[in-house]
């Protein structure tokens, strides 16, 4: 460490990043502190890379650049240092170029670090700087023979334009704002650096070559040797170090007295000693180089900082505190304290929960599921789900991403993670604190309480198959591991109990899926093959008379028509036949599930066909005896849960087929005068309050929304009782909500909610979402709304200033919805880019 700093003297402003091959970085704007430091370095630069920086030679450079670097920070003037390991490994500025809204850029990285992404990274957070002072181009001048900083320059995701000048090439590069599509690429672009970065720094812990096990007790029953034995019983094949500081032999291992004598470079190292010990072992594991840590202990208090800060100055990611552990079972690494080894299979699992995680590891084993990887996160201090989300999505041995998490630290960030891997595969969750008890048990437990709203339209936004039970949570999981997505809703039941179909109508429906009536071609065909009493319009009734055979061959001919999406098998055991072996071997060409009331569990799992015959090779293009459909078949012990799982898969399947839709620009939006009048109110009134009406109107006017009293009246006007919120959320952001009201609408339940920003599809979704809305808004009138939520969206989005914001008693007309009352909320709010790459 430079200096012998201790790793807890950070400046208050410090922000750590990862780089692209995964170390961490502290960047920090500069003081007069820093001076002797910048000098230094600019010193060490080679001739080379100090001709491209100052495009001369001169021995001064070094202090002068020192000088304009650390004066104290102004509106006009922004330097960024890097360091690495307490080392200045780069700086970045913009200074005012007198133009309004540009700054001109320079970097400079010490030699030894170049590509590591240095450069790129302080033009990031120089871009999100800027962006929060409104400025709006960067332009810079760099010689064309210094290719490294040009390649910075094109592959950040900002537009360059380029302009060649007396043997320099002059750059200026508009920052992203107004424009979506440009926000959306630069966004795009950054998420794919933090990917790379994040996947490179996760290496260790989620394929490590070797772990160490810190308060490995020498008896059974305490929690690092159970985690210990784990490991060892497991079969891990990499080094394993056991930590005690009595020494002796746990688990055929000689102890190792303190982690100061852990050789140089472990992966991961598990703690489990007493909280008050934790900061001490983490530094010791520091010294070592340990690159990462799962801190099991709990009850850390005040000296959890001190742990976040060690982690952050050596570079080591940090599961936990208060956590299970973690198990990758492809490597045959069982660090938890669960009660069996993990199986090894196709789903990533993360909680917060550490028991509903070994419940959950239990379930999934269980069902031939299995884990891909493993990790309790606990009090969530650095490791998140974002992080394991981008881990899965490129493993190439996950399928699905189940997740338990109470409490989001980016939940802006998180959504967008989550939205780009669901593309690619499933991510299914449990929303929690549903009731008020259950909020103040999440609540107790991480100390963060999420409203449910907020939850549920952070989900539905982001594609997450979001279920309401844990229960739940396995059925889907099943199926979605198990079966392909259903092309659509029609779902086919096929049941030999007349009463048993029945009830799996009444859930189809009550679940939103349709229960297809068959063509008459299938119905004649089933008419010629199940016996006399069968009803086969739909849902189909094969009577308890049927034989396995035709029952197989039912299914077959069912799935093999044109009007069916999937199919709910139903059986019930009779002394004529048992229908699980027909289900089990019938060859069907599309998803199924099957609910076998006699099951002892919920939810479990047969070994379907391994061919595709002749009845059903036309329903999926192959040959007879081709390659098989699903190897497995999720079946349930009752027609409820098949319905729920079927309905969750189909949801998924319009998710991911739908456009996303686009953030529309608003070319008549007056940000300027809008963020104007918030800062003059604010000023006036430091604490915040409600505006008067007249500033609301004016307010709402910038975003070209008016209220019904100040616009001409129109014919052919309908008031509606509906209205538009917007709540910001600290943590989440604005939330709008939509709502209809009063007897017509059944009360002020009809309501739904969306994080902002919306897209064009958001709007509409909100819409469709409120199942009155179809009866009391006609087309015009739901275009009409959408418009409106869209501007209330981007107004919500550009003032974070706005706390409350209520527009009620909606006039729908031709030209536009216009609420006939509105009321807004301003409070001091601290500028926080979500999208900024930085670590917790």
């Amino acid at each position: 460490m430079a200096g012998g700093d201790s790793m807890t003297d950070r400046a208050p402003e410090s922000r750590f990043a990862l780089l692209a091959d995964g170390s961490t970085v502290e960047i920090r704007q500069a003081t007069p502190d820093d001076a002797a430091d910048v000098r230094e370095m600019h010193e060490r630069l080679s001739p080379a890379n100090s001709y491209f920086r100052f495009f001369s030679f001169s021995p001064q450079a070094p202090e002068r650049e020192a000088r304009r670097l650390c004066r104290p920070a102004g509106p006009d003037h922004v330097a960024l240092l890097a360091r690495l390991g307490g080392q200045l490994v780069g700086v970045a500025s913009y200074e005012s170029t007198g133009r309004p809204g540009v700054a001109e850029v320079a970097f400079a990285v010490a030699d030894e670090m170049h590509g590591r992404g240095i450069a790129t990274l302080l033009l990031e957070h120089l871009v999100s700087l800027a962006r929060q002072r409104h400025l709006t181009a960067f332009a810079a001048e760099t010689l064309p023979e210094n290719v490294a900083m040009l390649r910075v320059f094109a592959d950040a995701g900002l537009v360059v334009k380029r302009k060649f000048t007396d043997g320099v090439i002059e750059l200026t590069m508009p920052l992203p704002g107004l424009d979506a599509a440009h926000l959306d690429s630069y966004l795009d672009a950054v998420a794919g650096r933090a990917s790379r970065a994040d996947i490179a720094s996760l290496r260790s812990l989620l394929q490590p070559a070797s772990i160490a096990v810190v308060g490995a007790g020498r008896h059974r029953g305490s929690v690092g040797r159970e985690i210990l034995h784990n490991i060892v019983a497991g079969g891990f094949g990499g080094a394993v170090y056991a930590v005690n500081p009595r020494g002796g032999t746990v688990e055929g291992l000689a102890c190792l007295s303190s982690p100061a004598d852990l050789p140089v470079g472990v992966d991961v190292a598990v703690i489990a000693v007493p909280a008050a010990d934790v900061a001490t072992v983490a530094e010791q594991c520091g010294s070592r180089g340990v690159r990462a840590l799962a801190v099991i202990s709990a009850g850390l208090g005040d000296s959890g900082a001190d742990l976040l800060a060690i982690c952050r100055g050596y570079g080591m990611r940090l599961v936990g505190p208060n956590c299970y552990g973690i198990a990758v079972p492809a490597l045959r690494l069982n660090a938890s304290f669960a009660a069996t080894a993990p199986a090894r299979g196709d789903a990533g699992l993360v909680v917060q929960s550490g028991g509903i995680g070994l419940a959950l590891l239990e379930q999934l084993s269980r069902l031939g599921v299995g884990v891909s990887s493993f990790a309790s996160v606990g009090d969530k201090y650095d490791v998140s789900g974002n992080d394991l989300l981008t881990w899965w999505e490129q493993d190439e041995q996950t399928s699905l991403a189940i997740l338990y998490l109470e409490s989001f630290g980016n939940p802006r960030g998180f959504a967008r993670t989550a939205r780009r891997v669901g593309h690619k595969l499933p991510v299914l969750t449990v929303v929690g604190g549903r009731s008020a008890a259950g909020r103040r048990a999440a609540e107790s437990h991480t100390a963060v309480d999420t409203p449910l709203v907020t939850q549920e339209a952070l989900f539905g936004q982001a594609g997450i198959v979001a279920t309401h039970s844990l229960g739940e949570l396995v059925e889907a999981a099943a199926f979605l591991a198990a079966q392909p997505l259903p092309a659509g809703r029609r779902v086919a039941i096929v049941s030999n109990a007349g009463g048993a179909g029945a009830l799996a109508a009444d859930a189809c429906v009550e679940s939103g899926l349709t229960v297809v009536t068959l063509s008459p071609a299938t119905r004649e065909l089933l008419a010629r093959l199940l016996p006399s009493r069968s009803a086969v319009t739909g849902p189909v009734d094969t009577t308890g008379a049927v034989e396995p055979d035709a029952f197989r061959a039912c299914l077959e001919h069912v799935a093999a028509d044109d009007g069916v999406d999937a199919l709910l098998a139903i059986g019930v055991p009779t002394a004529v036949a048992d229908l699980t072996d027909a289900i089990r071997t019938a060859r069907v060409a599309k998803p199924m599930a099957a609910a076998l009331l006699d099951r002892p569990e919920s939810v479990g799992m047969l070994t379907a066909a391994t061919a595709v015959t002749a009845v059903t090779a036309a329903a999926v293009g192959a040959a007879p005896g081709s390659a098989s459909w699903p190897s497995r078949v999720p079946v349930y012990g009752y027609p409820e849960s098949a319905a729920r799982a079927l309905a969750h898969a189909a949801a998924y399947r319009e998710w991911r087929d739908t456009p996303r839709g686009q953030v529309p620009e608003l070319a008549d939006a007056d940000t300027a005068a809008a963020s104007d009048l918030a800062s003059r109110f604010l000023a006036e009134h430091p604490g915040g309050g409600w505006l008067e009406a007249d500033e609301v109107a004016r307010l709402l006017a910038c975003y070209q929304i008016r209220l019904a009293a100040t616009r001409p009246a129109k014919p052919g006007m309908a008031e509606v009782e509906a209205g538009v919120a917007v709540t910001q959320e600290p943590v989440f952001g604005p939330l709008v909500v939509f709502w209809l009201g009063g007897v017509a609408s059944g009360g002020p339940a009809d309501r739904s909610a969306r994080l902002a920003p919306l897209t064009d599809a958001d709007a509409d979704a909100m819409i469709s979402a409120v199942p009155t809305a179809a009866r009391l808004l006609d087309q015009a009138g739901s275009a009409a709304v959408a418009g409106l939520l869209l501007r209330v969206s981007r107004l919500a989005d550009d003032l974070p200033e706005i706390a409350e914001l209520d527009l009620n008693r909606l006039i729908v007309g031709s030209d536009g919805a216009h609420p006939a009352a509105a009321r807004a909320r301003l409070a001091p709010t601290v500028p926080r880019d979500p999208f900024l790459r930085q670590l917790r």
